[in-house]
């Protein structure tokens, strides 16, 4: 079973035709069984008849019984509420907090459950939806008959999809022979073959694929190293992580090393003070390498967990720069030879391909170990993640699925895909 008739069963969808013939032959073998029972069922019925009197009375004894235990049990299960009343008190009164009292306020908000999770993915990814959804039916459209045409139209269309080059090719030609050999004819019908598609292909090029974050494993600081172009997106990145990682109990730090772009290490700072995280900071303009080694510095004196490093905006063309970025790393390394334990590469959702682009050259230059694509929510351009995964093989680990502080979210990739294709998975 393909990734697509996984999510379909997992969210309600219809079945796929395997499952339909298979579940057809059991409830036909049920109803065999159940004919051949029915007699026997008939003549217990009549045993069953001359005990009923007995049965009756030994029914009414149970009742008493049974309201008895309720009684002696309710004194227990009041003291129970009672003692859960404070708690969901409190609960309600966070609640109560309008969103925009404060930026404190927003530190304050429940852990997301699975639910939770799920609807961050369906509301954030609402853009990039409609914007797929409307480019599909514009295409189908001007569907007329499976031939060389419609396959054209059908790469194009992907193309403009932002779901990359690559990738768009290689769905086209894998849809070649499956569609005909469907015999697709209706529209709806070359849609979910296009949607299945595309899914079990971001399936099959998962394989094996991590998606989690890595920490220390021997008692030394985790150092996270944050990197990519202006504007990205790094500094809010690090302040809703470091909020995260503080929630939970961790001793967290914030190296600011981005001391050139005026404004940088101001903005950490504030992100710091909100979370209530130290920022270590330098002059301006001065050595960031030097602004890393006294945070790491730092966090071994005070057994910190995890250090959280910002970089000046880089473009991956710029050697000077991507140099000083090896220099960073090799100053964290001699301090914590496990360190960095991740390298990643913060791209902005909104520039579609050019954030593909960006991704590849940075690894060319840079042990990236993973993506963290932001503004997804405000974005019509989810599908780069598909092309990311087919193209470059490297894991997205965290999305930002809007601005409250929780909407940071762990990359999630069947939560993804269903908030993406959703109507076309539960049709």
């Amino acid at each position: 079973m393909g990734l697509f008739d996984r999510l379909r069963k997992a969210f309600g969808g219809h079945e796929s035709e395997e499952e339909k013939a298979s579940a057809a032959a059991s409830a036909s073998a049920e109803n065999t069984e159940s004919a051949a029972e029915s007699s026997a069922s008939a003549a217990a019925s009549i045993s069953a008849a001359s005990t009923a009197a007995e049965s009756s009375t030994d029914a009414s004894a149970s009742t008493v019984a049974s309201a008895a235990a309720s009684v002696s049990a309710a004194p227990e299960s009041m003291a129970e509420s009672l003692s859960a009343a404070p708690e969901s008190a409190e609960t309600s009164a966070s609640a109560a907090v309008p969103e925009a009292a404060s930026a404190e306020a927003e530190t304050d908000e429940a852990p997301a459950t699975e639910e939770d999770t799920l609807e961050r993915y369906d509301k954030g990814l609402a853009k990039s939806r409609t914007s797929f959804g409307d480019r599909l039916n514009h295409f189908l459209a001007r569907f007329r008959s499976v031939d060389d045409a419609f396959f054209d139209d059908l790469e194009e269309t992907l193309i403009e999809a932002d779901v990359g080059f690559e990738t768009a090719m290689q769905i086209t030609d894998e849809l070649r022979d499956e569609v005909k050999l469907r015999n697709v004819k209706k529209k709806s019908d070359v849609a979910q073959a296009i949607v299945e598609k595309m899914v079990d292909l971001y399936g099959d090029a998962g394989q094996g694929e991590d998606n989690s974050l890595h920490f220390a494993t021997d008692g030394t600081p985790t150092v996270f190293l944050f990197v990519g172009v202006n504007g990205a997106g790094k500094t809010t990145t690090i302040g809703k992580l470091a909020h995260r990682f503080q929630e939970a109990g961790k001793h967290v730090i914030l190296a600011a090393g981005d001391t050139f772009r005026a404004g940088a290490t101001e903005q950490l700072v504030e992100w710091g003070r909100r979370v209530h995280v130290p920022v270590v900071t330098g002059p301006a303009e001065s050595d960031p390498a030097a602004v890393v080694y006294d945070a790491v510095h730092e966090a071994k004196e005070q057994q910190a967990d995890i250090v959280l490093v910002d970089t000046a905006g880089r473009l991956q063309n710029k050697v000077n720069l991507m140099n000083e970025l090896a220099k960073i790393k090799r100053i964290i390394t001699r301090e914590l030879p496990e360190a960095p334990q991740e390298v990643l590469l913060v791209l902005d959702a909104t520039t579609g391909q050019n954030a593909l682009n960006q991704a590849k050259e940075f690894t060319k230059t840079t042990a990236v170990t993973g993506i963290v694509l932001t503004k997804l929510d405000g974005s019509a351009k989810g599908g780069i993640v598909l092309a990311i995964r087919n193209e470059l093989h490297l894991p997205v680990k965290l999305v930002g699925l809007g601005e409250k502080m929780g909407d940071l979210a762990d990359f999630d990739p069947n939560k993804f895909v269903y908030g993406l294709f959703k109507e076309l998975i539960v049709q």
